[in-house]
């Protein structure tokens, strides 16, 4: 069977790759059209012998080199290659990193000559920028790649016989969540490489707790290949396999190398003090006491119902609400509302989380259903009443925390729908006394209102992404904000010895989070008598805790080290310094957000980082032609990456389709051609297709609805003989049908199509125009064309023959299968097809150029993975059963792996009416 086999290699991932685009190993092929499949191959074909000839591109070296120093992370990733080739050739080099991290430096060395980005004011850069689009060059380097990264690419034009060296570094204050901080790698490489390296060195002076690595790809095999040692202070992870060690089998040129390399660890916290580091004339304070109590927690679930939170969604939120009501303890209290137009609330206050009353609720939750519209101004300002009400009333323990919780997917569309009213609504009726979470579910919310509404309200704003894992990342929210520790903390220093302090006032701090405090020392005398004081209000009475702090001697902590990182703490301050700055500059007071901005751009600009203010203006070399145009690295905000999925979302079918395309009015799922799977969803103008290979004789589940008792099985057939080209097809040449609640069987062939029903057997033609109708299914044939197959009370079927010239030399006449008004089967439907039945929640980002120009390439989040996908079409061929309409779809690789339940091969059955 044809699959997407794309043109050019990719000649190096790591968290880095190269990619030379000349060099073409296949051609995409989504086509049940055979004699385009076959001159496609004979193209592909000839492309192939000349291109090996070619070019020859040698990688010689991959390495992730990270240091740690207190938490900041400093990772330098650098890619080495030579053009061996005879003539020049266009080198791309991609790097996954964390969206959190600022990228500080991108060099490129060419023949010992260095190229060297410049970070640079985004509006002084706009002009260069816009340059480089009118001359039709890819201007962007910097692109949404997932939920957690971002993926800087830049392509570079090497001379025959020349090498490249990239370099590529950014930075990042590691954030402690759950009780732990995490170094994400992205590692791809596609092939084995020379020399492929990861390094990690973390220097923690409070002393380290625990370390762990791991990754998705490891075998058994790579495992020991991860070396640890870990000293009282000092971690060192290293994991470097030889190019042998790299192959999933000897000799192959595939890797087993794909995935994310995860490093995990956590600190000792003796002192209750935190710990503080002073160099070079700047501090920085780690604050996370052990062994605090839990402080009460009073919480208002508030939760959208509109229509558009029907089907997955309400059913994904109710399953994350049962477990984080069964999370509460005794001593909280929290209430339910639920809204639309309308705002209904559980109970008129807050309740005591007692077993009997979470009992309660969670039946209350399992009653949820979609209706209406989204009053959101209104649901929220219930909420503060009730909780305002309970305080004054005295119904809530004096020391415990009030928050709420939103979780929305839409627009407010009803009551109060301007948005900066509603912000003012909730900020005034809060009035800085309880803290505001909004969980935005999905692409169609306005994430840039849910965040400043919250940061207005001592609350964050978090996206929760459609997929199969959105309970889970419901409940890994609620867990870090579960159980607050202290409240109103206040971090102090000597008045007369620092300033420019980032935020020293937090007004929670939570379980298994820390709060991270810097500032400049304006006396370096008292480096060595530093006094630090902090207050907060913990469960059953103040904390208190004060004490004097000194610089430590590095070169007795560390001694032999190359301490290549000196200014740690100036960079973590000035890091933390923007970050929150950026924050002030969007919802502030408007003098106060001009003055955040002007000063973030100025501090962004001094230490280098390429932050939402700047960008990093990368030079080429000049080509034949001339000079190169320069391309721009810009920093992500939230609402940008939101921006670019909903684009992939709506509009890559328009931009990437061919010009035949239409919609049909409800979904359709189909299989046809060699064989294709397609499933078709109109309400997102989008579609998901993927091939199923096998031996021919082979037979699948299509589709089994257990409850109505509904059976769909095929049958594949291979070609008459295989082609010159090697390639096996195959394709779909019987169905089985059966629905024994009713009595029903169907045999479907391309030679006839025989009915059992009541012990009688009718078999007809596909030359025959015929009806077969019954008390339990209704069958119309048209000529040479289709039955339509309609079970009473139930699904619909409509069976495609395509003829082949019978003296062709290999292909075979075969069969199409399409379903249609599939919501009417259970919610118990699975198979190839039917498990799709009932919908499947997917993102898509990412979009980038891909391996054939007209052809690019995404990722996919679908059922808590990442999938490389690849934009093409398929054909319908339920109006022109000859050419067929091209629709568009996101193509996923290798047997629709991550997409479909299990393997292929779970769906094998002995038999055409069997299940097993």
């Amino acid at each position: 069977m044809s699959g997407l086999q794309g043109v050019g290699l990719l000649l190096l991932w790591g968290s880095a790759c190269l990619w030379l685009p000349g060099l073409t190993r296949g051609a995409l092929v989504i086509s049940g059209d055979h004699e385009a499949l076959q001159e496609t191959r004979g193209a592909a074909k000839s492309l192939q012998k000349r291109s090996t000839a070619e070019a020859t591109v040698e990688v010689f070296s991959v390495k992730v080199d990270c240091t740690v120093m207190s938490r900041f992370a400093h990772t330098v990733m650098t890619s080495r290659a030579l053009n061996k080739a005879n003539s020049s050739q266009e080198i791309f080099f991609e790097v996954d990193l964390p969206k959190t991290a600022f990228i500080v430096n991108f060099s490129m060395e060419i023949d010992g000559e260095m190229y060297v980005g410049e970070v640079k004011e985004k509006e002084k850069a706009k002009k260069q920028y816009e340059k480089a689009v009118s001359s039709g060059q890819t201007a962007g380097l910097v692109k949404a790649s997932g939920r957690k990264m971002e993926k800087f690419s830049v392509s570079v034009n090497i001379a025959a016989e020349s090498n490249v060296t990239f370099i590529l570094t950014y930075e990042e204050l590691l954030q402690r969540k759950l009780g732990q901080y995490e170094i994400l790698t992205r590692v791809k490489p596609k092939q084995p490489v020379q020399e492929f390296q990861i390094v990690a060195n973390i220097y923690e002076p409070q002393g380290i707790s625990y370390v762990d690595a791991h990754a998705t790809f490891l075998s058994n095999e790579l495992l020991p290949l991860v070396e640890k040692t870990v000293s009282d202070n000092k971690a060192h992870i290293s994991f470097s396999p030889t190019m042998e060690e790299q192959r999933t089998c000897p000799g192959c040129d595939g890797t087993l190398i794909d995935g994310d390399f995860v490093i995990k660890y956590d600190v000792k916290r003796a002192n209750s003090l935190g710990d503080v580091q002073i160099v070079n004339g700047y501090f920085v304070h780690f604050f996370a006491p052990p062994d605090l109590p839990r402080v009460p927690k009073n919480v208002a679930f508030v939760i959208d119902r509109s229509g558009s939170m029907s089907g997955i969604k309400m059913e994904q939120t109710r399953q994350a609400l049962l477990t984080i009501l069964l999370e509460l303890h005794e001593e909280d209290h929290f209430a339910l509302i639920q809204f639309d137009d309308q705002i209904l609330s559980w109970k008129e206050s807050l309740t005591k989380a007692t077993k009997e009353i979470v009992a309660e609720g969670m039946d209350y939750v399992r009653n949820i259903v979609v209706r209406g519209v989204t009053d959101i101004n209104g649901a929220v300002l219930r909420a503060v009443d009730m909780l305002v009400k309970d305080r004054q009333e005295k119904k809530l323990p004096e020391r415990s925390v009030d928050m709420i919780i939103l979780l929305t997917d839409g627009m407010p569309n009803s009551g109060e729908s301007n948005l900066k009213k509603i912000q003012e609504n909730v900020h005034s009726a809060i009035g800085g006394n309880m803290s505001l979470f909004c969980l935005g579910f999905g692409n169609h919310v306005d994430y840039s209102f849910l965040d400043v509404m919250s940061k207005q309200n001592k609350g964050v704003a978090r996206r929760i992404f459609e997929g199969s894992d959105a309970v889970l990342q419901l409940q890994g929210f609620f867990q870090e904000v579960a159980s607050p520790l202290l409240s109103e903390v206040d971090l102090r220093y000597p008045d007369n010895a620092v300033d420019s302090l980032t935020t020293n006032h937090y007004t929670q701090l939570y379980n298994g989070s820390e709060i991270v405090v810097a500032g400049r020392l304006t006396d370096n005398d008292l480096m060595d008598n530093f006094m630090v004081e902090v207050f907060g209000q913990g469960f059953e009475q103040d904390f208190t805790v004060k004490g004097q702090t000194r610089a430590l001697d590095w070169d007795v902590m560390y001694p032999n080290e190359d301490y290549i990182f000196g200014d740690f703490t100036e960079r973590l301050w000035a890091y933390l310094t923007i970050q929150q700055l950026l924050e002030k500059s969007k919802s502030g007071a408007p003098d106060e957000k001009a003055n955040a901005t002007a000063k973030a751009l100025d501090m962004s600009l001094h230490y280098s980082f390429v932050t939402p203010l700047t960008s990093m203006v990368v030079t080429k070399p000049d080509t034949e032609d001339g000079p190169d145009s320069p391309l721009i690295a810009d920093k992500l905000t939230e609402e940008q990456r939101q921006a670019a999925e909903r684009v992939s979302h709506r509009y890559a079918s328009r931009l990437y389709s061919p010009p035949m395309y239409y919609h049909p009015a409800t979904p359709t799922y189909l299989v046809d051609g060699d064989p294709h799977f397609m499933i078709e969803l109109p309400d997102r103008e989008d579609a998901l297709c993927f091939n199923i290979n096998d031996k021919p004789g082979t037979i699948f589940n299509l589709v089994r609805d257990p409850t109505q008792g509904i059976l769909v099985n095929g049958q594949i057939i291979g070609d008459k003989k295989i082609a010159p080209d090697g390639k096996v097809n195959t394709y779909f040449c019987r169905f089985g049908i059966v629905h024994r609640t009713l009595g029903v069987r169907l045999e479907v062939s391309t030679q006839d199509i025989s009915v059992f029903q009541d012990g009688k057997r009718v078999k007809l033609l596909w030359s025959d125009t015929a009806s077969v109708k019954g008390p339990n299914v209704d069958l119309l044939l048209t000529k040479d064309r289709s039955p339509t197959v309609t079970l009473k009370d139930s699904v619909k079927f409509v069976i495609l023959l395509h003829k082949v010239w019978a003296k062709h030399p290999y292909h075979r006449d075969y069969l199409g299968f399409y379903t249609l008004d599939s919501h009417l089967l259970s919610p118990s439907v699975h198979g190839l097809l039917g498990q799709f039945y009932h919908g499947v929640e997917y993102e898509v980002s990412d979009l980038r150029p891909g391996e054939v120009p007209e052809k690019p390439d995404a990722t996919m989040h679908v059922k808590g993975q990442e999938l490389n996908v690849t934009r093409g079409w398929q054909r319908d061929f339920r109006r022109d059963v000859k050419s067929g309409e091209n629709v568009p779809c996101w193509f996923v690789h290798s047997n629709g792996t991550g997409l479909i339940d299990g393997e292929a091969t779970d769906y094998v059955v002995s038999g055409l009416f069997k299940t097993v």
